[in-house]
């Protein structure tokens, strides 16, 4: 969805719903693909927030990665 756009994992501080998944032994990731102003961070305070088109385009990635995933290689 976007060419030239470098990924590279990092780490998120907190919590998610994967920690019930690992402690019963099943490798977890997560993955968004939202963008957001890295000099902006507002995660879960009272005025959380995102660029809208980021709110659309990362739903549309993350519609399109499980269907891609669900489908498998053949």
């Amino acid at each position: 969805m976007w060419p030239g756009v470098v990924m590279l994992p990092t780490m998120a501080v907190g919590a998610s719903d994967g920690r019930y998944l690992r402690l019963a032994g099943i490798p977890t990731y997560g993955v968004q693909g939202f963008f957001v102003d890295r000099d902006d961070v507002r995660a879960h305070g009272r005025d959380e927030r995102m660029p809208v088109q980021s709110f659309y385009e990362g739903q549309t990635f993350l519609y399109e990665l499980v269907k891609a995933l669900s489908i498998g290689s053949d």
